[in-house]
């Protein structure tokens, strides 16, 4: 089961370390006027200025909200972290306003010239007004639940001892790690689109020239019909994917190179060019569709399940490089047929997912993992045996008029009910700017309860 590294780490009893994440979380959503509408009301005037307000911000347009939490070292602390700043921005809001709980956007004037972009300063409003000319408008209105996760230094420092003839300083080491997660994830990519798909039909003109869908879908996030730019990533090596973006720059394929939106991103240098010379220090997951059953968008067994295949991502054989593109291409077509499938339907790859699902117990099984994980693993086999329990299936049974907008206006009122009677209050942001420890001290004064932090 396991690959040379992945025995090593567990001969070395530091397969807790594979979990260990720093993770950070960043959800997108929109807010909306009471009647379902893009809101016409500025940014917060109480959470400052977006453009300097490090966890609440905006993207592409001024409504587009998004919320970004402190890296934190478990997945519960950054749910805490996400349901404070997200309880923030809701006391925030101008009276009647709410948040949009799906990640299509609600229902779209057909002129849309009048809508804002987001604020972000002269450089980046005439990138997005590109980017807007170039593509159709509605492309960049989806929202996200985007997770970001850290490898425990001790696992790279662990590679680097052990494999000397392999990895001849840190960056090597550390960017190999990075390669086979961001790899993984693109692999798999169609699982949890199958598994957490969300988006299964439109709103109002967010198709152009009449165009319909011929069957509710599991996710038009994540098909070529959701967000944006369709430019596929490289992802053999750090040095390949910024070759990749940058050749793309170059054939004035993509306006700037951080127009690249692959579902995996490696970050760490702000300058794209220097990130081989310096080192991925996280990757950003971009294929999770908002879950309109969490306030938040997204819920914590979700993020359990992504800890638990990153880990088996580290510990399990990892494709040799002259496989890399190839097998990436098929996993992006199998993406495609799953979002384009009905959800109510039995998945043309079910069979694949019980096979990985599979592997995943028996790993969770080999490495000792609490029942939490059985449990979610238990949860998702359902899913894959029971379509019908599928996310996007399950929103079906509220679509009226070949719209969920009754649907999401009660699910936004009633959490913006309960964040407004919520005993976690922040007044601070229109004086300055908060730190991550200073944020935290002020969200939840002293120490959070570490019996609870174990996740």
């Amino acid at each position: 089961m396991f690959s040379k590294i992945g025995q090593l780490i567990f001969d070395n009893e530091a397969v807790a370390k594979t979990s260990d994440f720093t993770m950070g979380l960043e959800i997108e959503m929109h807010r909306i006027d009471d009647a379902g509408d893009l809101s016409q009301e500025p940014y917060p005037a109480a959470i400052c200025d977006e453009a300097t307000n490090p966890w609440i911000t905006t993207d592409f347009l001024e409504t587009m909200s998004e919320i970004v939490t402190p890296p934190a070292t478990y997945a519960l602390d950054a749910m805490h972290y996400l349901y404070g700043i997200n309880n923030i921005l809701r006391t925030s809001l101008a009276p009647g306003e709410l948040l949009w709980p799906l990640s299509i956007p609600p229902k779209l004037p057909k002129d849309t010239s009048h809508i804002r972009l987001a604020q972000w300063g002269p450089e980046k409003e005439a990138y997005l007004k590109e980017w807007a000319r170039r593509h159709r408008f509605a492309e960049g209105t989806p929202c996200g639940a985007h997770i970001n996760l850290s490898i425990d230094q001790h696992l790279i420092d662990l590679v680097l001892e052990n494999f000397p003839e392999r990895f001849k300083n840190e960056l090597e080491a550390k960017n190999y790690l990075y390669e086979i997660l961001a790899q993984g994830f693109m692999r798999y990519r169609w699982l949890i689109t199958y598994l957490f798909g969300a988006s299964p039909i439109a709103e109002k003109n967010y198709f152009e020239n009449d165009f319909k869908l011929e069957h509710p879908v599991r996710s038009i996030r994540q098909s070529s019909l959701g967000f944006g730019t369709k430019f596929a990533g490289d992802y053999t090596s750090v040095q390949a994917y910024v070759d990749r973006i940058q050749q793309g720059v170059k054939d004035k394929i993509l306006i700037k190179d951080y127009e690249f939106h692959g579902s995996v991103r490696f970050k760490g240098n702000p300058v794209l060019s220097e990130l081989p010379k310096t080192g991925a220090e996280y990757i950003e997951l971009r294929m999770l569709d908002l879950d309109p059953s969490s306030s938040v968008g997204i819920r914590t067994d979700t993020l359990r399940f992504i800890r638990l295949l990153a880990s088996y991502l580290i510990m399990t054989p990892a494709l040799k490089p002259n496989e890399v593109n190839r097998v990436l291409e098929n996993a992006d077509r199998m993406n495609e047929e799953v979002t384009s499938e009905d959800p109510r339907s039995i998945c043309k790859y079910q069979n694949k997912a019980r096979a990985l699902i599979k592997s995943l117990e028996r790993y969770a099984n080999r490495i000792q993992l609490g029942p939490e994980y059985q449990e979610i693993l238990d949860d998702l086999e359902d899913r894959v045996e029971n379509p019908l329990t599928m996310p996007s299936a399950r929103l079906l049974n509220y679509v009226k008029d070949d719209s969920l907008e009754e649907y999401a206006l009660r699910r936004a009122r009633h959490y913006q009910r309960a964040a407004q009677e919520s005993i976690i209050k922040f007044e601070g942001f229109e004086d300055r700017q908060y730190t991550a420890a200073e944020l935290k001290e002020a969200l939840f004064p002293g120490n959070w309860d570490p019996d609870l932090r174990r996740s």
